[in-house]
């Protein structure tokens, strides 16, 4: 039963209806293309909305959670209780010399892409993860030798009470897989890149190179949320899980890739409750072999689903 419809008036005083969806199956926005439904799903037009919406929730004590595009994210079978911001039309990008503003919901991969047009290179790691820019903030996203740390300034986010803050990188704390926006709970509004003047050719090239290598090593032909696991200390995830014979493994619809085994994928109708079951799996297997304790890297939420 959806305990917060009656929340949707009020709602409505601060987002346009056509923005608003009850009890919306989350499958249809994660890259998992799993999960069961959230109460009420918002769609804020821009950041303004978005402030308003979530000092809303906290004045009413109704639970709330961002997510960008969905791309490193698990949501459980049984759904999401509360209201689920998702920020993909909060995509403004301002560009001044060699600083780059960008609202949170802007794809990564649009931002690399458009910063090339500039002539600036920093981001070029960047054009293959299809994660939005809160989500690659927050969590430090990199790739290629590459990460968010080595190009922000800075970043407007808001906190768990409803005020507006500025943090500068080192406020930030990146680390791997980590940052102060993920442990305090904030929201990510906006982010300033400092880029540097670079060729075109150049950087388009290496767009290009890094393109054709994520073609080839990784399984985009199927659903999944990238990589699955953290990178542990001294070793590398997927030649841990391929050391121990789990290349191919399976539960129900989500299947450990043939081709990259550091990622788990949905094969067609996989539950959220399949991944989970293979991610526990994997774990026990790496650790009985190898004393290794793999943490998954994608952000899991929500409920079981009670009916099994």
């Amino acid at each position: 039963m959806n305990q917060y419809k009656d929340f949707r008036d009020k709602i409505e005083l601060i987002i346009d209806p056509e923005d608003i969806l009850i009890d919306e199956p989350m499958k249809k926005h994660t890259s998992f293309k799993v999960g069961g439904p959230c109460d009420i799903l918002v769609t804020p037009k821009n950041c303004e909305q978005i402030v308003e919406l979530i000092r809303t929730c906290i004045k009413q004590k109704i639970p709330y959670y961002i997510i960008g595009n969905g791309s490193n994210l698990l949501v459980k079978d049984g759904g999401i209780r509360g209201v689920i911001i998702k920020t993909s039309k909060l995509n403004r990008m301002e560009i001044e010399g060699e600083e780059l503003t960008v609202e949170s919901g802007a794809l990564l991969s649009s931002v690399s892409k458009k910063s090339a047009k500039f002539g600036l290179t920093g981001l070029e790691f960047a054009s293959g993860i299809p994660g939005s820019i809160g989500g690659a903030v927050t969590m430090n996203a990199g790739a290629y030798n590459g990460e968010i740390s080595q190009v922000v300034k800075s970043a407007v986010v808001i906190d768990k009470k409803g005020q507006i803050l500025e943090l500068s990188k080192e406020q930030l704390e990146l680390g791997y897989r980590k940052s102060s926006i993920l442990e305090y709970g904030y929201t990510v509004l906006k982010v300033v890149f400092k880029l540097c003047k670079g060729n075109y050719d150049k950087i388009n090239k290496r767009i290009q190179e890094l393109t054709k290598r994520r073609i080839e090593k990784q399984p985009l032909e199927y659903p999944s949320a990238g990589s699955t696991f953290k990178r542990p200390d001294g070793y590398y995830a997927a030649k841990l899980i391929e050391d121990s014979n789990l290349k191919g493994s399976s539960v129900g619809g989500a299947q450990v890739s043939n081709k990259h085994s550091g990622f788990i994928i949905n094969k067609g109708n996989a539950k959220a409750k399949d991944i989970l079951e293979l991610i526990k799996i994997v774990q026990n297997s790496v650790s009985q072999k190898y004393g290794v304790q793999l943490q998954p890297e994608v952000r899991i939420i929500g409920e079981e689903d009670k009916i099994g």
